[in-house]
């Protein structure tokens, strides 16, 4: 039965989990009101789709005086802008079409439109929940309160441990210190921590949506990271830029191909994908245009690109060593840009969880 359930319960759920959990561990004092703790769980910026905030990170602001200053007001105003530009521009218009078109074939496809398909997603939604998380972000720096940040350039990382470092990080971090820890972490011995991480991906998997599309999503990480986890005990080798630089393409080639099992309505549409992109069908179907596999895999690069370099640096860091005409050119063209994208209006993928 498909059961109506308030979108973004899943969000608000580990936040009210969070806080009773860190009472019961008495980490956190209590809200010195109900309408205080009313507040943090229905902080309606983030409420929908995160970032999870933690008690301690965000109630504590209720009782801080707060100012409007114009520099935080016009900096939460250009990350609003660039949330919605990578929602509406480049998840929406460039990439979900493409997506859509892949995933919803059901049949057997060119190797070039599988991965075209496959790339298209990894990208619409990174755009598509980054996007929300900027957003979420710009509009409470705008009323004076700090958020965390919750994705950090994560398509360019060196290996699966750092990708989730940077990675949806509010619940990266909630299942490491509410899950993986009490599991038992890495203080008893290898084996033991195998198991809690495989165990903390799977119920990560499990997060996203009642399916087992979704476990085994979880599943794919959880391997990933006790191989990444096993490599690094018993292979020791010095890694140069040029190395690092193909292990980052690798991490994304691989996190990709999880994207699948997320994106896919069942396991039978998983395998005709992961066939069609695996074992080099040259005789599936070729359903999309030149134009539209150029344009995917030139986004993906551009993506990749940009996450590998920023991996050392902040977008704050990198506005304040541009000129602020220039800035303003930036801003202006994303403003341009959203009023003419051709998008359909689609709601936020993470809506739904």
């Amino acid at each position: 039965m498909d059961i109506i359930l308030p979108m973004g319960i899943s969000f608000y759920t580990f936040q009210t989990m969070s806080y009773t959990i860190d009472m019961y561990r008495r980490k956190i004092e209590p809200a010195r009101t109900f309408l205080d703790f009313a507040l943090y769980v229905t902080f309606f910026p983030q409420l929908v789709a995160g970032p999870i905030v933690r008690a301690h990170d965000l109630i504590s602001q209720f009782y801080e005086q707060k100012k409007a200053t114009v520099q935080l007001f016009i900096w939460g105003a250009f990350l609003l802008t660039l949330g919605l530009f990578e929602k509406v521009v480049l998840a929406d218009t460039l990439l979900s079409g493409t997506s859509d078109a892949v995933f919803g074939a059901g049949k057997p496809l060119h190797i070039l439109d599988a991965w075209s398909g496959t790339l298209a997603f990894a990208g619409q939604i990174f755009f598509d929940f980054a996007g929300y998380s900027s957003c979420a972000i710009g509009i409470a720096m705008m009323l004076g309160f700090t958020l965390g940040d919750n994705f950090l350039y994560p398509y360019g990382s060196i290996g699966f441990s750092e990708f989730w470092r940077r990675w949806h990080i509010s619940l990266s971090s909630w299942l490491k210190d509410y899950l993986y820890i009490p599991l038992g972490g890495n203080r008893f011995g290898p084996t033991r921590m195998y198991i809690a991480l495989m165990v903390t991906m799977l119920l990560g998997g499990l997060w996203h949506g009642a399916a087992w599309t979704f476990v085994a999503w979880g599943f794919l990480h959880g391997t990933y990271l006790v191989v990444e986890r096993l490599l690094k005990r018993y292979v020791k080798v010095e890694i140069n830029w040029w190395h690092s630089a193909l292990l980052a393409l690798l991490t994304f080639a691989l996190v990709s191909l999880t994207w699948v099992f997320f994106r896919a309505e069942d396991f039978a549409s998983a395998g005709v994908m992961l066939q069609s992109m695996l074992y080099g069908r040259q005789d599936g179907a070729k359903i999309l245009s030149h134009f539209d596999v150029i344009k995917v895999f030139s986004v993906s690069a551009l993506l990749f690109a940009s996450h590998y370099y920023m991996r050392h640096h902040t977008l704050m860091m990198l506005a304040k060593n541009i000129h602020p005409w220039l800035l303003g050119v930036v801003w202006a063209t994303m403003l341009f840009l959203m009023a003419i994208a051709q998008s359909a209006g689609e709601q936020f993928i993470y809506f739904q969880f």
